[in-house]
This record gives structure tokens, C-alpha cells and sequence, in this order.
């Protein structure tokens, strides 16, 4: 059973990412409510918000890790969440697309409860069942990724602007929770003063990569998360140009994958890691993935898709909870927080160029005129790229042998 603190952790996660996925299936629609553009013209702007807000991620994830070394998880979380609501009302209320850009650039920038929530879990859970924190942090987020669209979309048919409202909602009850019943997990004797210089997403990212033992796991982190996050972004486009699914089936899938993080993150990920081992996880869970992304590649029956996301979900998920847990052993208490937002950076970095490197492929080899069509270049390329990963993961394997 989880200790209290951990269990208000999971809540504010999971309310926090319904909050998050209400909008998901809103914002494009809000989009070209507000500009009355035609379908490549809303594509451009929704895409350039998504872009933006994952820069502001990129930026403030380090910063916000940093701030809770220094003032404790407590006092940081909070201002995220009552950030969050505020930005949620700004969009309920937008009259114009520059409303929407500015929305975005508040919530990627405050979009960091989730490195929050893993420098609690480092704080309060011994090493051994590190594994396991993370992991159920990963079903809270799984829990709020399959509930908050499904909220969203029906709220949406009603009014588009009531699920701001109804996530603003849940931002502020999240605050009220936070506030009574967190405790704060870091004692003032173990709080770390930066320097400004060190408050920026490419200081916390070079930290990573220039620490022993940190280097290896930040690199296989850069190139996992990098092709994952490219998929997330072309999912929706490649299914629906290479098996005719509509957006009913793009839901469905999605819906899948969310059941499937939350069973493999909160039921198998605290079992399986301890059993085999962080790197031997990593290694084997990007294989795995690997092998969804070749499927992609070369597949034409959507079904044998369906029935890849659950052994790629498999994959990513022990290979991600796997990445968190060895990278939080290398560091003390007072640089969890700097270590989660360095992650989150890393990440943010990823939703970036991920997106950018999927959807430009994908563009290049579906025109008409393109000498080659092939629309899974980029899952292709994807598999290469985690089995690099896992070799990579098995290299700290043998280094670590080595050692001893």
C-alpha cells in the first residue's frame, strides 16, 4: 500500500492529466472555430500551438525542477496546478487565436507536475521499490490519458468551451487537495541552492549528459522518447492514409493504449523490473517496441496494428519506468528535482524534433510525385533507432559486469 503522500501524488497526477486530455480533442476545433480556416490551415496553426508548447515545456521543466530542490515538491506543484486553471479559463474565454498561443505557452510552462511527481516518488520510496512509484505514477498519467478525452469529447458536443471550464475545475480542486493533505517530502537540511546560470533546460541537460553514469541513460532516453514521440504525432494522419480509419477508430486505439499503460505501469512494471534489472528492461522493452514499429512500417491490415499496440505498450512502458528508475539512483535527494526536470527536458526536446522528423517523412514519401511511396519510412527508421537504443542499454550492461 502505497504511504500517503505517494496515494495524493497519484491523485493529483491522474486529475491533473484528465485536465490536460480534455482538451486534446477540443483544440483543433477551437482552432477553426476562432480563425474559420480551411482543414490545412487549422492543421498549420494547431500544429505550430503543439509546437510552442512543447518548447515552454522544454524550457521550464529544468527551471521547475530546480525551484522544488530549493523550496521543497510541495510549494512548486501547487503553483503548476493553479497555473494550469488559470490557463484553462484563458482558453474558455479566448476570443481570439492569439488567446490560444498564449494558453499554450502558459501550460507547456507549468506542464511539469509529472517531474514533480517522480522527485516525490524518489523522495519517499526506497531504492529497491523505486520501480514500482514510478510505475504507478505511469497508471495515474495512463488513467487520466483514457478519461480526459472521453470527458472532453462529450462535453464538447455540448459547448467546445465547457471542458476548459470543467478542466479548470478539476486544476482548482487539485490545488484545494494539494494543499491540505501534501505533505512536503523534502526536508529544508537537504534542499539545494543553483545558480541562475544552472536554471535553463540546456545546463540541466548537459548536467545529464556529463555525469557518470547519467550520460548512457540520457542518450537511450533522447533516442526512445524521440521516436515515440513521433509516432504519437503521425498516428492519427498515417492510420487514417494507410487503413481508412476514421477518427471513431483513432479513439479506439488510443483507448487501448491507455488500458494498456495502466495495467503494464500499475500492475507488472513493479514486478518485472526488480526481476530483471533496469538495464536488462530497457533492452529488452525497446526490442519490443522496435518490433511494433517494423509492423508500421511495412503493414497494410489496421487489425494486426490493434493487436501490435499491446506488445509495443508492453515495450515502452517497463523501458520508460525502467529509464526513470536507474536515473534516479545516481543522484542524492537534493538533485531529484533537477534530474526530473533535466528528464523532462530531454523529453520536451523530443516532442520537438520527434513530430518534425515523423510528419516531414511522412509528407515527403506520400507525394504524388515522390519516387518512392512509402508511407512507414518513418517506422522504419523508428526501429532502427530503439534497437540502437538497446544496444546502447546493454553496453551500461556489460560496463557495469565489467566493473565488478
Amino acid at each position: 500500500m502505497p504511504n500517503p503522500s505517494l496515494l495524493i501524488v497519484l491523485v493529483t497526477v491522474m486529475i491533473n492529466m484528465m485536465g490536460v486530455g480534455l482538451a486534446w480533442p477540443i483544440l483543433p476545433l477551437l482552432v477553426k472555430d476562432l480563425t474559420g480556416g480551411s482543414v490545412s490551415q487549422v492543421a498549420t496553426i494547431y500544429g505550430a500551438a503543439a509546437i510552442i508548447f512543447s518548447i515552454m515545456q522544454f524550457i521550464a521543466a529544468p527551471i521547475m525542477g530546480i525551484l522544488s530542490d530549493r523550496f521543497g515538491r510541495k510549494p512548486v506543484m501547487l503553483i503548476a496546478l493553479t497555473a494550469l486553471g488559470f490557463d484553462n479559463i484563458l482558453l474558455a474565454l479566448a476570443p481570439t487565436i492569439s488567446w490560444v498561443f498564449i494558453g499554450r505557452m502558459i501550460g507547456g510552462a507549468f506542464a511539469s507536475s509529472m517531474a514533480i511527481a517522480n522527485a516525490y516518488v524518489a523522495d519517499t520510496m526506497e531504492v529497491e521499490k523505486r520501480a514500482k512509484g514510478f510505475g504507478m505514477v505511469g497508471a495515474a498519467f495512463g488513467i487520466g490519458f483514457v478519461a480526459g478525452p472521453l470527458i472532453g469529447g462529450v462535453l464538447g458536443e455540448i459547448d467546445l468551451r465547457y471542458p476548459f471550464w470543467f478542466a479548470a475545475f478539476l486544476s482548482f480542486a487539485n490545488v484545494t487537495l494539494g494543499w491540505f493533505l501534501l505533505k512536503e517530502t523534502l526536508p529544508k537540511k537537504k534542499r539545494r541552492k543553483r545558480s541562475i546560470g544552472q536554471s535553463n533546460p540546456i545546463s540541466s541537460i548537459h548536467w545529464i549528459f556529463t555525469t557518470t553514469g547519467l550520460a548512457g541513460i540520457g542518450l537511450i532516453s533522447l533516442i526512445a522518447t524521440t521516436t515515440q514521440r513521433g509516432m504519437e504525432s503521425l498516428w492519427v494522419l498515417f492510420t487514417q492514409h494507410q487503413y481508412g480509419w476514421g477518427i471513431r477508430d483513432a479513439g479506439i486505439s488510443l483507448a487501448v493504449v491507455g488500458i494498456s499503460y495502466i495495467v503494464v505501469q500499475g500492475l507488472l512494471a513493479g514486478r518485472i523490473i526488480p526481476w530483471l534489472g533496469e538495464t536488462r528492461t530497457i533492452v529488452i522493452g525497446c526490442l519490443l517496441s522496435s518490433g511494433m514499429f517494423f509492423l508500421l512500417a511495412f503493414n497494410t491490415w489496421g487489425l494486426l496494428s490493434y493487436l501490435g499496440i499491446i506488445p509495443h505498450v508492453l515495450g515502452w512502458a517497463l523501458a520508460s519506468t525502467a529509464i526513470q528508475t536507474l536515473a534516479s539512483k545516481h543522484v542524492d535527494a537534493s538533485d531529484q528535482g533537477y534530474l526530473q526536470g533535466g528528464l523532462s527536458g530531454i523529453s520536451g526536446f523530443a516532442a520537438i524534433i520527434g513530430p518534425l522528423l515523423s510528419n516531414s517523412s511522412f509528407a515527403w514519401f506520400t507525394r504524388t510525385n515522390s519516387t518512392i511511396i512509402f508511407p512507414g519510412a518513418y517506422f522504419l527508421l523508428g526501429a532502427f533507432a530503439l534497437i540502437t537504443a538497446s544496444i546502447l542499454a546493454e553496453r551500461i550492461t556489460m560496463t557495469k559486469q565489467a566493473k565488478t
